[in-house]
């Protein structure tokens, strides 16, 4: 037995890095004040360090003509996004538009559409090919003459797949349609290049990138108006009312800085260990299938079906073994919709597997993971 579980869950959360917690230290009691309290002295240092962070933020993302609002996380900005852009729609038209996603976005923007629809607008969720991906003839077929809005993830946060965002985007603008993204799973995995300009509205996450938890980013293009979800103060541009968590804020600023930094090695030492225990498990088992495009995919994601066992025994087994998942980290253990929604039946989704790699994993650690994951299928079948 080993002394401590493999970590291979780096896609439900990262731990902050050092440089990250270092940054933030000031800011729990010494520089404490309320940024928005600026009658005194304290309270304009700290809106100073508050602005100061927003700008660093927007420098290193290379950011033009784009608001950055912080929220608590990608959750609330996807609702943020969502829903207060549809009801905007509503206030100014007066119609209930329609809606497209995928069926396989995190559960944090289709349950947003669901309330949206239940308010009256109407949602097509597309059904993406076998490879997880959008099919671009797909996406044309299903746009309407009232089609409003578009929310597609970037990079799926189970199967990894990268869809084609800059194609969907084009689209969208020689429509006149607003275009959300989901980014959570992409910052400092993947060059963005010019995705961050080409979307109207972004998610991105901070604990995804070791960065501190509860701290989120939207940016909206400057003449995109929101409805909020949260009055009472009128902070963040009067979307999002509420004392932000400075400490939080300068820690997520600095986690950005270093994960756009070091974007290029890190993609590339997460990509040798994920093709490295990718090889490793083909090698040494027969029935695994490879959930999602391998080649249009994050670096650090790999999502498997094994075949012919009992899943629900093999993630039982590994949970002392190796801390991975059986779909995304918000799921609550259920069957994966979105392996649902590749094609697989509702036993081959319970029997799939999770594995992400982190920035400290090595190859010892992948080694163990490959002899961990054969004994354990191997004792099963």
């Amino acid at each position: 037995m080993l002394s401590t579980p493999i970590l291979l869950d780096y896609q439900s959360s990262t731990p902050c890095s050092k440089d990250v917690v270092d940054s933030m230290k000031p800011f729990w009691s010494e520089i404490f004040s309320n940024p928005a309290s600026k009658s005194n002295l304290a309270g304009i240092n700290a809106s100073a360090v508050l602005e100061a962070s927003r700008e660093k933020i927007e420098q290193n993302l290379f950011l033009k003509n784009k608001k950055v609002i912080f929220t608590s996380g990608a959750t609330e900005s996807n609702n943020l996004a969502l829903l207060g852009f549809a009801r905007n729609f509503y206030k100014n038209t007066g119609n209930y538009g329609h809606i497209i996603t995928l069926k396989t976005e995190h559960k944090a923007v289709l349950e947003p559409l669901n309330q949206l629809k239940k308010e009256g607008f109407m949602v097509t969720e597309i059904n993406p090919e076998k490879d997880g991906l959008i099919s671009e003839e797909q996406f044309k077929k299903n746009i309407r003459e009232d089609t409003f809005l578009v929310s597609v993830m970037l990079a799926n946060n189970e199967i990894g797949v990268i869809q084609p965002i800059e194609n969907i985007s084009k689209i969208c603008k020689s429509r006149g349609i607003t275009f959300h993204s989901d980014f959570a799973q992409c910052l400092g995995y993947m060059v963005l290049d010019n995705l961050l300009s080409d979307v109207n509205m972004i998610t991105i996450s901070s604990h995804k990138i070791y960065g501190p938890k509860g701290i989120g980013l939207l940016l909206i293009d400057e003449e995109i108006n929101l409805e909020p979800l949260i009055v009472g103060g009128g902070q963040e541009y009067g979307l999002r009312s509420g004392t932000l968590p400075l400490p939080l804020v300068v820690g997520f600023a600095k986690a950005i800085e270093i994960a756009v930094l070091n974007q290029k090695n890190n993609a590339e030492k997460l990509l040798f260990h994920r093709n490295n225990l990718l090889e490793g498990l083909l090698k040494n088992n027969s029935g695994l299938l490879i959930n999602g495009s391998i080649e249009k995919r994050l670096p650090h994601n790999l999502n498997l079906t094994v075949l012919d066992l009992n899943g629900a025994k093999f993630h039982k087994l590994l949970k002392s073994k190796i801390i991975c998942s059986s779909g995304s980290a918000c799921s609550n253990g259920e069957p994966s919709h979105v392996l649902l929604a590749l094609g697989r039946s509702f036993k081959e989704a319970e029997s799939s597997i999770r594995l992400s790699i982190g920035l400290s994993t090595n190859a010892k650690d992948i080694k163990e993971a490959i002899n961990i994951l054969t004994n354990t299928i191997r004792s099963l079948r």
